[in-house]
């Protein structure tokens, strides 16, 4: 991930719920940057509504009446990092393919294309003729649910100018086998290997795929576990999703979410 930001500068995290984007795309810009500084880094979410106006520059209602021309969250952090041209600066962006990219872009998706950036490639703003450049020394890490049908997909447009890396559940990682070894819960072994068993199950199923798999993170962050815990989040977290993925097979969805309660029944 750090070679593929620091060659293209721009990123995005792709993959189902509870994979750990957010806290890989926190730690990704922190271990470049060599230290947790917050002053750095700027976290977003994009939804429907979010627009060029908020992005960029726009027109904004005034208290007193009226309306003035304000400075975007993008636009500020440009500055900021332009500012300090000697470190580096991260951006990073949640549910970046919720947004529509070109509304909230507009003439800046050139701009944040690693061959355009700086100030030989600066160019004039659509609201204040202002000539304006995304710096050499910023990075863009977003972020993309890949379990959401609702979403359409992203941008061709922005699909070239990012690279993509596809996270996956870490139930096998190192870390994570370090964190059952302390819990030492054969309980809780049994529903992590469960829940293994049922990513390979979504994993090849034909209308879902291995994007739709349970992350890990559901399972993280514990000192202890106990039954009602576990069956919490069987019930209230992952059935909800299961339901979801197999909404037009009952069966299957009973099936697969009976296997996992019966562990702690």
């Amino acid at each position: 991930m750090r070679s593929l930001l620091l060659a293209k500068k721009n990123i995005i995290l792709q993959g189902a719920p509870g994979v750990g984007k957010t806290y890989s795309a926190k730690r990704l810009a922190y271990s470049i940057i060599g230290e947790e500084d917050r002053t750095k880094v700027e976290f977003i979410q994009f939804h429907q509504n979010y627009s060029y106006e908020d992005f960029v520059m726009g027109y904004k209602p005034k208290e007193d009446g009226g309306f003035e021309l304000r400075r975007g969250v993008f636009y500020n952090f440009c500055r900021k990092a332009q500012s300090d041209p000697d470190k580096k600066y991260f951006f990073i962006i949640d549910e970046i393919n919720r947004g529509n990219m070109s509304k909230i872009f507009g003439e800046l998706l050139m701009l944040i294309e690693n061959d355009y950036r700086g100030e030989k490639h600066k160019i004039r703003l659509a609201y204040n003729d202002e000539y304006f450049s995304v710096p050499e020394n910023l990075y863009i890490i977003g972020m993309m649910n890949t379990a959401d049908r609702s979403l359409a997909m992203i941008d061709y447009a922005l699909r070239r100018r990012f690279s993509f890396f596809d996270m996956t559940p870490g139930f096998d990682s190192v870390g994570f086998k370090k964190y059952q070894e302390n819990l030492d819960c054969e309980v809780f072994n049994k529903v992590i290997d469960a829940v293994k068993a049922l990513n390979i199950e979504i994993a090849k199923d034909d209308s879902l795929g291995k994007g739709f798999c349970i992350g890990h993170s559901y399972f993280c962050n514990r000192e202890s576990i106990d039954n009602m815990w576990l069956e919490n989040v069987i019930e209230y977290d992952i059935a909800p999703m299961l339901r979801e993925y197999w909404f037009d097979n009952d069966k299957k969805f009973k099936e697969e979410t009976d296997k996992l309660l019966s562990l702690i029944k």
